[in-house]
């Protein structure tokens, strides 16, 4: 049984949510000559799903290279992606994914208000360094109320938004703005909890506390 596991995210969400559970876990964070952000441009008209397995494996792809860079012990290593997707009105799912700055954050939180849309985070777990990952995805739906212009103007101040998929995080201010949700809350959070532990304990082994 390992010790710890690697995290290869910086989201202080998925952290606190593995603290939550009890796992042991180092950071493996990216050095700054790499180009992360590529790997989570959308290849035009590409699924959701396909979308956040496709980035969620390239980025364990890339966590497995820079330990074996960094001379570091192995350890099982833990990715995770989140996307946003609306259906449009010609019933075609878009991504919506991070915002590029303030004004693209309006037209999202525009496009999400008084609608469902779905919330799709995928987990990857690589045992060793000859093993195949572990995958799963986790999908939730979604329903904020109508939201008018003032109070997208006074979220979008906060600073809230930047850097999460959907420009809205759940456990924060944005929770007022939702109806209804059917699915995982910690998936939406960015790390579904119950699925995670599931994958943590059949593939590691890892004895949760």
């Amino acid at each position: 049984m390992f010790p710890y596991l690697y995290l290869a995210s910086q989201s202080p969400r998925r952290q606190e949510l593995l603290k939550q559970m009890g796992v042991e876990f180092k950071l493996l964070l990216a050095d700054a000559h790499e180009d992360v952000e590529s790997l989570e441009i959308a290849e035009p008209g590409e699924p959701a799903l396909t979308y956040v397995k496709r980035v969620t494996l390239a980025k364990l792809a890339a966590s497995v290279t820079r330990l074996e860079s960094r001379n570091l012990s192995w350890a099982p290593i833990l990715c995770a992606d989140t996307t946003v997707s609306i259906e449009l009105k010609d019933g075609q799912p878009t991504i919506l994914g991070k915002p590029n700055n303030d004004e693209d954050a309006m037209r999202i939180l525009q496009r999400l208000s008084g609608q469902t849309h779905q919330v799709h985070t995928a987990i990857a777990l690589q045992k060793s360094i000859d093993q195949k990952p572990e995958l799963f995805i986790s999908s939730s739906n979604v329903s904020f109320e109508q939201l008018d212009p003032h109070q997208i103007h006074a979220y979008i101040a906060t600073g809230e938004h930047i850097g999460k998929a959907g420009a809205y995080g759940i456990q924060g201010l944005a929770a007022c703005f939702i109806k209804h949700i059917e699915g995982s809350f910690s998936g939406i959070m960015g790390l579904p909890v119950f699925e995670t532990a599931q994958i943590i304990k059949n593939v590691v082994k890892y004895k949760l506390n």
